[in-house]
Order: C-alpha cells, then structure tokens, then sequence
C-alpha cells in the first residue's frame, strides 16, 4: 500500500524552530513528528512511502533515508520550486490507482488500513478524512452570502 506524504513546507507558524530543523522533524515527546506516522502506518501495514520534500530536503533524507529501520520502503520525490498543497504529486511517476496522501506534520489516532479499505471499496474518486473542533475566536467574524456581500456578523462564536 502506498503513501505519499507531503513534507516540504517552510514551516514558518513554528520559527524559530524551524530554523534549525524541518517542521516534519521536530519531536513530539519522544520522536519526531513524522518518525509517529510513519511508525503508525507501518504499524497498519502500508510498505511503501513517498516523502514530497523540499525545504530542508536533506535533513529528512538523512534521518529516514530508505526506511529500512521501521521496515518500510521510503522513497524521495523533490519539489525544486513551490508547486502548492498537492501540486508534488505531479512530479510522481509510479502512482498506484489508489494511494493514501497525507500531510507529514498531522498526528493522529485514526487507523489508516480502514481509512484505505473503506475508499477502496467505494466509487469515489477521492476520499477525505477530517475531525471537527470547536475553537474559541477572540475576533468578530463576517459573515457572507453567495455573492460576497455582507449579511451578517458574529460576535466572537
């Protein structure tokens, strides 16, 4: 089972951190972000890994390198100018019909076989998996119709 994880942003919310190491490789308690899902997926049987890098490319490779040490294969596939959210999966030859794409710095408990059984017994095209969350906002909020006028205004939701 393949996955792609998109690993190569600049990961400015988190300076100065990320000055020093990618977003994707700053620890979480013991491991770093990304080490957590690729031991997760491993753990759900995917053996195929397509890290899309760019910033700080070589930092990654050099401490995933080919995945041997959680007995997965991962391979690299380097976007050398900005191409947006999924635009790396462009540069992607070997895509399977299926395929899970993830982004590298998202932790959580979901278990990602079923995920990946579940779009592959449907007819989608795509599947997305998502969790709500309530947030505090410590600002008004406008609200807009369809055609972008301003119909109403909420006060801190």
């Amino acid at each position: 089972m393949k996955v792609v994880i998109l690993a190569g942003g600049l990961g400015t919310r988190l300076k100065p951190y990320t000055h020093a190491l990618p977003k994707p490789l700053v620890p979480v308690g013991e491991y770093p972000i990304l080490e957590i899902v690729i031991r997760q997926l491993a753990s759900f049987g995917f053996d195929q890994i397509t890290l899309a890098v760019n910033h700080q490319a070589e930092i990654i490779k050099a401490y995933f390198q080919d995945g041997n040490k959680w007995g997965i294969k991962i391979d690299y596939s380097l976007e050398t100018k900005t191409l947006g959210t999924m635009g790396p999966l462009n540069l992607i030859e070997d895509l399977p019909e299926n395929f899970l794409v993830m982004n590298g710095d998202i932790l959580t408990d979901i278990n990602y076989a079923e995920l990946f059984n579940f779009h592959r017994s449907g007819s989608s095209s795509f599947t997305i998996s998502s969790a709500s969350r309530e947030a505090k906002i410590d600002y008004g909020v406008l609200e807009v119709n369809n055609k972008n006028y301003l119909s109403g205004f909420s006060e801190k939701p």
